[in-house]
């Protein structure tokens, strides 16, 4: 599931336990939602590690 839909399904599920009076349910929903905040950092970094490999491979290649 993407980091997107993680971080709804942790809205969704904090408000739950919110509305409900669900402690657990309401953490659940926080940590979800940090899990998501994690994978999208992890993402992004991986997107620019790559970003940065490409880049020296092409001045590689150019010498």
């Amino acid at each position: 599931m993407g980091s997107t839909a993680d971080d709804a399904k942790g809205r969704v599920k904090e408000a739950a336990g919110d509305l409900t009076g669900n402690r657990d349910l309401e953490r659940e929903g926080k940590l979800d939602q940090a899990g998501a905040s994690a994978k999208e950092f992890a993402e992004n970094a991986k997107d620019k590690a790559s970003d940065l490999v490409d880049s020296v491979k092409d001045r590689l290649s150019k010498d």
